[in-house]
């Protein structure tokens, strides 16, 4: 098992386009390698941001709206480990709601992880997006 940071730190001097990025996840996968991200990490580091619009990584141009919705997720408070068994337990069940919060309160680790993929051929806003839509 491998978690997200240890294959990017592998490729950090490495200027390689995102597609061969997702062929080395592929393959990772076909072996049988567990590629997993480091969940009580990436808390620690979204909560030292107190402010995720200080955050966006150099040579990223935003406008304010993404300013605005950086703002927004921020607001967004983080689940206890209590909080996502009951919404797990409540989608069981067959209630939508939870599907809902759970990715709103997962964002701000889409836009941490989205980070990392800056300048590898995909705009910022459009990385968020993907990330979100695996959430969903």
């Amino acid at each position: 098992m491998l978690t997200y940071k240890e294959v990017m730190d592998a490729f950090e001097k490495i200027d390689i386009p995102t597609e061969q990025v997702e062929k080395v996840y592929e393959t990772l996968e076909r072996l049988g390698i567990e590629v997993v991200p480091e969940i009580d990490e990436e808390i620690e580091e979204i909560e030292i941001e107190e402010d995720p619009e200080l955050s966006i990584p150099e040579g990223v141009n935003i406008d304010d709206p993404v300013r605005m919705y950086l703002k927004e997720i921020g607001k967004v408070p983080l689940l206890t480990a209590e909080e996502e068994i009951e919404l797990a337990q409540r989608m069981e069940a067959g209630d939508e709601e939870p599907k809902k919060r759970l990715a709103e309160a997962n964002l701000r680790l889409v836009v941490s992880i989205a980070k990392r993929y800056v300048g590898r051929g995909m705009q910022f806003l459009d990385l968020i997006q993907e990330g979100y839509l695996g959430l969903i």
